[in-house]
């Protein structure tokens, strides 16, 4: 399982952080799932989000630029399961590669909680549902969360 070895992270200083969540639409039992961890996450730190809706993962990196613009932190969530054809790997591949921009060019953390997946499966085992093992939408707020405060001490 692709969670073995992940840090434990302790977000401390995030008061008054202001972070969004864009998460798809597509896979809707999944995506409740991701969306509840992030907003989860949030809560125990005092952050109340903006969440917002795009069609599927394709979406996510325009949306996630726009947000970037006005947020700390931005949450990107998503899930594509592979089927019979390259369709695939070019969203997957258009997606990370967009989020990355986003990060890079904007310098605010995104919260990297895309599922890759070749089956619903995978997708329900990672989405922090009951009997999930592994909650991928807390684990990408976490992350962004701990960037978001580690930039603003870098920068003051």
């Amino acid at each position: 399982m692709s969670g073995q070895g992940a840090p434990a992270i302790e977000i401390d200083g995030a008061e008054g952080l202001t972070v969004a969540v864009v998460a798809s639409s597509w896979h809707t039992e999944v995506m409740d799932g991701l969306v509840g961890g992030a907003e989860a996450a949030l809560e125990e730190v005092g952050i109340e989000p903006k969440v917002v809706r795009v069609a599927g993962s394709f979406e996510l990196p325009v949306v996630a630029a726009e947000l970037a613009r006005t947020h700390d932190a931005v949450i990107a969530l998503g899930v594509i399961i592979r089927g019979g054809t390259p369709h695939f790997e070019y969203v997957c591949a258009a997606a990370t590669d967009g989020l990355s921009r986003v990060a890079l060019d904007s310098g605010t953390p995104i919260g990297f909680g895309l599922l890759t997946c070749d089956d619903e499966e995978q997708a329900i085992a990672r989405a922090g549902l009951p009997g999930s093992r592994e909650d991928k939408g807390r684990e990408a707020t976490e992350a962004a969360l701990s960037t978001a405060v580690l930039l603003r001490r870098l920068r003051a």
